[in-house]
């Protein structure tokens, strides 16, 4: 607004131009300021001439039950199927002490994560033997290709959560275990030599996440 006239904002609001006399003359991003009435009263000021929004453009993720709930700890699935006014889709993760988010890849779209809280070790693991692993924090953000599998371990005293974000609207995953559970035993021991046994016990469902087990330590 500052970079148009006064005399045609005096005329397209029929103010005088006295009005924008205090249009602040650089850019304020963020800046202190009063704070905002009461939630009811701002959205009947928004609604008044035209009605309240028929689309949500809020979705409550802490009134939802998770999607996932294992001793390791819980996953919040936000997608289109659940708020369908959105195009992208996430994960919230909670990792007990010790939990593992399972070995898995994202067919469908990259992997955008920020660590929201705790510590943990996140491996992943891309074609011609490349890999790395790395320590992540509260406040670092990593980034997973798509179709690039990976695991994250809570290495901390405290749970652990992070925010997995994906540029497609439906949030889709597939587990390494269950991949080869209903792969033939034999082609999978030919590859891995563990013997069919341990092949044919893998669960046959994804388990997102792993139960408490041997704790890593930084």
């Amino acid at each position: 607004m500052r970079h148009i006239p006064l005399e045609v904002l005096a005329k397209n609001f029929e103010v005088s131009k006295s009005t924008f006399n205090n249009l602040p003359q650089k850019d304020l991003y963020i800046f202190a300021s009063e704070l905002p009435r009461p939630l009811e009263v701002e959205q009947h000021q928004a609604a008044q001439g035209t009605g309240f929004v028929p689309e949500s453009f809020a979705f409550f993720t802490s009134q939802m039950a998770p999607n996932v709930t294992r001793l390791g700890g819980e996953v919040k699935i936000i997608d289109r199927r659940n708020f369908p006014v959105t195009n992208i889709s996430s994960a919230i993760v909670t990792l007990k002490p010790g939990g593992l988010r399972e070995l898995h890849w994202h067919p469908n779209a990259d992997e955008w994560n920020y660590f929201v809280k705790g510590k943990a070790r996140m491996g992943v693991f891309a074609a011609a033997s490349n890999a790395r692993t790395v320590d992540m924090q509260e406040g670092d953000v990593g980034y997973i290709g798509q179709s690039v599998p990976h695991y994250i371990e809570n290495t901390g005293d405290t749970d652990c959560v992070f925010l997995e974000v994906f540029a497609s609207d439906t949030f889709e995953d597939i587990s390494l275990a269950q991949w080869l559970a209903h792969t033939p035993s034999r082609l999978v021991n030919e590859h891995i030599r563990t013997g069919e046994q341990f092949i044919t016990s893998i669960e046959k469902f994804k388990a997102v996440i792993r139960p408490l087990g041997d704790r890593v330590t930084t």
